[in-house]
């Protein structure tokens, strides 16, 4: 039986533009698009499962570095953590629960810096985890908390990609269908962003698939 509902899926980021990765420190926000595209190419361009998982092992440490060099920074902490909750999707089940725990840790030291960083991109990124995880008293998942993540990056961002189609995902296992729908047109609305082209049109294949899927 395995740990989670479904696969952990990955967690990027609810961003309408790069403008959303600036901050007052440009080389942090290099280092940090650097970790967020190849989290992407992992995702949606390696197709082997083993692969991915290892090569995401080698892009955490990568993220754990850029974490160490700009310490009390909640950017590189919110891409460490999305690396090892795409570690999780990936792991054998033995290890599909410490991880998304870990992923849990470290997204909340990101969101405890700075809750509105990368758009609400934290909050919905825990809101991610709280639903994708079982509950007590096998895992820390919570419908509750999920959905209050979620209105919290949606509030940040409320035409973001990444936004709408997780919120979506949720509402469909949640078994509200309707307003699942919704929220995949408004995914689909969101621009096009050049500066991610692998990320955007990976994301956008899955808002589809979903669509497709809910009929």
């Amino acid at each position: 039986m395995t740990l989670v509902r479904k696969s952990i899926v990955a967690l990027g980021l609810a961003l309408a533009s790069t403008a959303a990765f600036a901050s007052n420190d440009p080389a942090m926000d290099s280092a940090v698009m650097r970790i967020n595209n190849g989290w992407a190419h992992i995702r949606y361009q390696v197709g082997n499962k083993d692969a991915q998982f290892n090569q995401l092992a080698a892009l955490e440490q990568q993220a754990a570095a850029v974490v160490q060099k700009y310490p009390g920074r909640a950017e590189p902490l919110l891409w460490e953590g999305i690396v090892v909750s795409e570690e999780a999707a990936r792991a054998s089940t033995l290890r599909q629960l410490g991880l998304a725990n870990r992923a849990r840790d470290i997204l909340a030291k990101a969101y405890a810096l700075n809750p509105k960083v990368a758009d609400g991109g934290a909050a919905m990124s825990l809101g991610v985890l709280y639903y994708k995880v079982p509950g007590w008293p096998i895992g820390f998942g919570s419908t509750a908390k999920a959905r209050s993540f979620f209105e919290q990056a949606l509030a940040q961002d409320p035409h973001g990609l990444d936004n709408n189609f997780f919120y979506a995902d949720f509402l469909a296992q949640e078994g509200d269908k309707a307003h699942a729908r919704q929220y995949l047109q408004r995914a689909l609305q969101a621009p096009v962003n050049h500066d991610r082209p692998v990320w955007d049109a990976g994301r956008r294949a899955e808002v589809k698939a979903l669509l497709a899927k809910l009929g």
